[in-house]
C-alpha cells in the first residue's frame, strides 16, 4: 500500500465496529486518514485525534486504543509512509540498467515524491517532531543511497570517494531543491529532473547517458 492510498470509508462516514480480530485493520485505517490529513495539513501539530477518528469514522476513543498520544500516532504514520516509499524507490531503481541509471532512479524519485506531497514532505523533515522523536527509519534509504553511490564508485562509473559524503550531499542538495521550491513556489524553477541530474554530475562525479 502506498502513502497516500486507504482503507478507509469516505470521509465522514459512518462505520460500524470492526469484527473481532480486526483490529490491525482499523489500525491501518487510521495510519492511512492520519497520512491523508497530514499531506492536507502539511503540520503535525494541527493535527488533532478526533479529526482522524472522523476522517476514519469512528469514535476518538478508538484512536487512542491504538495511538498513546499525537506523536505516537504521527510517527508511527510516518514510519508506514516512509516503507512505502522505500519500496516504491527499490521498485524505480530495479526497473533501470547500470548503476547509475539506478542511482539516478533512485534518487529521482526521492525528490518527485517530495514534491508530489508537500505536506508530508514538511512534516517528515521540517517539523519539530524531528526535535521531539527519533525517526530511526529516516536511515535506511540514507544507507541504501550510500550502497547505490559505492556501486557506481565499485564500476569505475565514479570517482573514488567517501560514498556516505557523497550521498549525503546528493540527499540535502535534492532537499534543498524540494524545500526551496515547496516554500518559494513562484519563482522560474527548472524542472527538478535537470536539477537531479546537474547534482549527479557536478556532486558525484557520474557521466550520464546522452538523451
Amino acid at each position: 500500500m502506498g502513502c497516500m492510498e486507504a482503507t478507509s470509508p469516505a470521509r465522514g462516514g459512518a462505520r460500524g465496529r470492526n469484527p473481532r480480530g480486526q483490529g490491525e485493520r482499523l489500525r491501518d485505517e487510521i495510519l492511512g486518514a492520519t497520512l491523508r490529513l497530514l499531506d492536507e495539513l502539511a503540520d503535525d501539530q494541527a493535527l488533532s485525534m478526533r479529526a482522524v477518528a472522523r476522517e476514519v469514522g469512528i469514535a476518538a476513543t478508538s484512536v487512542y486504543i491504538h495511538f498513546a498520544d499525537r506523536d505516537a500516532l504521527v510517527l508511527a504514520a510516518l514510519e508506514r509512509c516512509h516503507r512505502d516509499l522505500r519500496a516504491a524507490i527499490d521498485r524505480a531503481e530495479a526497473a533501470e540498467e547500470g548503476p547509475v541509471g539506478k542511482l539516478r532512479a533512485r534518487v529521482l524519485l526521492s525528490g518527485t515524491w517530495a514534491h508530489a506531497h508537500p505536506g508530508l514532505y514538511k512534516v517528515m523533515h521540517e517539523s519539530t517532531l524531528n526535535r521531539r522523536a527519533s525517526m530511526p527509519f529516516k536511515r535506511e534509504l540514507a544507507d541504501r543511497t550510500t550502497r547505490a553511490v559505492r556501486r557506481c564508485m565499485d564500476a569505475g562509473l565514479a570517482p573514488p570517494d567517501d560514498p556516505a559524503a557523497i550521498s549525503f550531499d546528493l540527499r540535502a542538495a535534492v532537499h534543498g531543491a524540494v524545500s526551496m521550491r515547496l516554500n518559494l513556489p513562484d519563482q522560474p524553477w527548472p524542472p527538478l529532473e535537470q536539477q537531479v541530474d546537474r547534482f549527479l554530475v557536478k556532486l558525484a562525479g557520474v557521466r550520464l547517458p546522452a538523451g
